[in-house]
């Protein structure tokens, strides 16, 4: 935990705080905090600043905070992919949040398998635990926006071009004929396909709606490591 997260719920006087569960035992057993030492901490969707143990037991913990800063900026993107295997899920969401991604779209594929929406882990609570371990560990305190569609034809025609206007909107794709630049900026929307790769009918529906088709070389990655490749190439 690099930063303790904090929501207004925790607080419970002034600039006074009560936490409990998986943060106070991160508190106790990985900072090892005892009452005078200090940590970074973040208001969520806040500010950012420190906070200083007052009293520790074994069910709870005081703390006083005081923001004195802005959380680091976010990446200028949307990230759409096509819905991976439940645990390369959750590794895709830590990673895009962690460097990070504004808004993450998941969608239906010709080969996404039906029961990967089946999962539990795509649910609002495991989603939102999920991002806020990943925005402890980037030190950051915004949620980004995570969003599912499970039609593929009716989100590319008729929510896509929206989503796209005004950025560069790129697809990946090992057999297309441009190659993704080394650096991109400015406002970004990037597609990524099933770990099969998305069919020609989808490739030509994504570029006829706006997105072009790039490869980045000629290697086949696992969703996770794409989708870190590409967002790498992103200047911030």
């Amino acid at each position: 935990m690099n930063l303790l997260l904090l929501e207004p719920s925790d607080f419970i006087s002034g600039s006074i705080v009560r936490i409990s569960g998986r943060r106070l035992r991160q508190l106790a057993d990985v900072i090892r905090a005892e009452p005078g030492k200090r940590c970074k901490a973040g208001l969520l969707n806040g500010l950012t600043g420190t906070a200083e143990l007052l009293s520790i037991t074994p069910e709870t913990a005081e703390l006083s905070v005081a923001w004195n800063g802005e959380p680091p900026p976010k990446l200028a993107v949307t990230l759409i992919a096509a819905l991976p295997r439940p645990k390369t899920f959750l590794k895709v969401l830590h990673t895009a949040t962690v460097m990070g991604t504004e808004r993450m779209i998941f969608i239906e594929s010709w080969k996404v398998d039906k029961s990967y929406w089946s999962t539990p882990l795509i649910g609002p609570e495991s989603v939102r635990e999920n991002l806020l371990l990943a925005l402890e560990q980037a030190g950051d305190t915004v949620l980004p926006v995570v969003e599912f569609r499970r039609r593929f034809k009716p989100f590319v025609e008729d929510e896509l071009p929206g989503v796209a206007a005004g950025t560069t909107a790129i697809a990946g794709h090992p057999a297309a004929e441009a190659s993704l630049p080394r650096h991109l900026s400015g406002k970004i929307t990037l597609v990524v396909g099933p770990e099969g790769g998305f069919t020609e009918y989808e490739i030509g529906l994504l570029a006829a709606n706006g997105v072009t088709p790039m490869s980045f070389g000629r290697r086949i990655m696992r969703t996770e490591f794409a989708v870190t490749a590409l967002l790498a190439r992103i200047a911030p």
